[in-house]
């Protein structure tokens, strides 16, 4: 059984994979999504999405790394997947998706579930653009605004030959509301042979269990999950072994947020790392007392220096 880190846009950068990969559990990442219009984006491009390029498409602990496409143009798509796979990619995903309305708007994500047609297009053409050997799999919602087509969406990935197809059960128009929908797994599974990642709602070892009883997929994508319990890929392994599960506690998780800050500050730089630290420890505050106090004191500091310098005190 394979655990996969979702490809959360604005979240999942190289130094959140790198983060989470060091602590254990995941066996596959995603990265953010690379918006493909009608150019071919320059080496520079790709490195700056997957710096693991530079690494054999791994993170620094040995965890591939696929780079996911997103657009709605097949050509495009398909010479784009070419340069990630020449620059190292292990697989090539396509988003179909991503529910932000700037996204689609502008013909990308999950607006492509209106058209089943497309969607096998867009899959088939990429699949024939890339050697045999480098997987082509897709991520879908159950349908945009209509969950029975879900089966008819799955089947034209199926047809156009990817390796498999990641489904996160919700429509476009579900957003991110409980609950998922899982039990729309099995429907598909009876219709297709494709091999299929079960995501959404997984939020702790006990979700996880429940969803393996309604889908009884081989592997399994989480995303928002690890934000609030970044040990939750560890605990689940955990479980699965039948071994004590370590419980999540702010003892555990305050050594990282000092780390991530330095890492976001190389990366990109001290503001950027001040935006995305607060990003986490506010998702770390949901499930987190202690958290959510030391969020409430310094979310309201925009000074790199002063914000690093009360995080370093915080969590010391």
């Amino acid at each position: 059984m394979k655990l996969f880190l979702a490809p959360m846009e604005g979240v999942v950068d190289w130094v959140m994979r790198d983060t989470l990969t060091q602590i254990g559990g995941v066996d596959q990442c995603v990265t953010e999504f690379l918006r493909v219009t009608d150019r071919l984006h320059p080496e520079s491009v790709f490195l700056k999405n997957c710096p693991e390029l530079r690494t054999g498409s791994r993170t620094r602990w040995g965890t591939p790394v696929f780079v996911q496409l997103l657009g709605g143009h097949a050509e495009p798509l398909a010479l784009n997947a070419e340069r990630a796979v020449k620059l190292g990619a292990l697989g090539i995903d396509l988003n179909f998706g991503c529910p932000a309305k700037s996204v689609n708007r502008h013909d990308g994500g999950a607006t492509l579930l209106k058209s089943c047609d497309r969607i096998h297009t867009i899959v088939d053409t990429v699949r024939k653009a890339v050697p045999s050997h480098i997987p082509v799999t897709a991520k879908i919602r159950l349908g945009f605004d209509d969950p029975t087509k879900c089966i008819e969406i799955a089947q034209a990935v199926e047809e156009a030959n990817a390796t498999w197809l990641t489904i996160h059960c919700r429509t476009k128009t579900d957003g991110y509301k409980p609950p998922a929908y899982w039990e729309w797994i099995p429907r598909i599974k009876e219709k297709t042979k494709i091999k299929i990642i079960a995501n959404g709602e997984i939020w702790n070892v006990h979700d996880f269990h429940r969803c393996v009883e309604v889908t009884q997929c081989d592997d399994y994508m989480i995303g928002r999950g690890v934000m609030s319990n970044p040990f939750i890929f560890k605990q689940i392994k955990q479980s699965l072994k039948q071994e004590t599960v370590e419980e999540m506690n702010w003892e555990r998780a305050k050594p990282l947020l000092p780390q991530f800050f330095d890492a976001s500050t190389l990366y990109i730089n001290d503001y950027f790392a001040v935006s995305r630290t607060k990003q986490w420890l506010k998702a770390l505050s949901l499930k987190n007392g202690e958290a959510k106090q030391v969020f409430d004191q310094i979310k309201i500091l925009k000074k790199p220096q002063e914000f690093q310098s009360e995080l370093i005190r915080f969590t010391r």
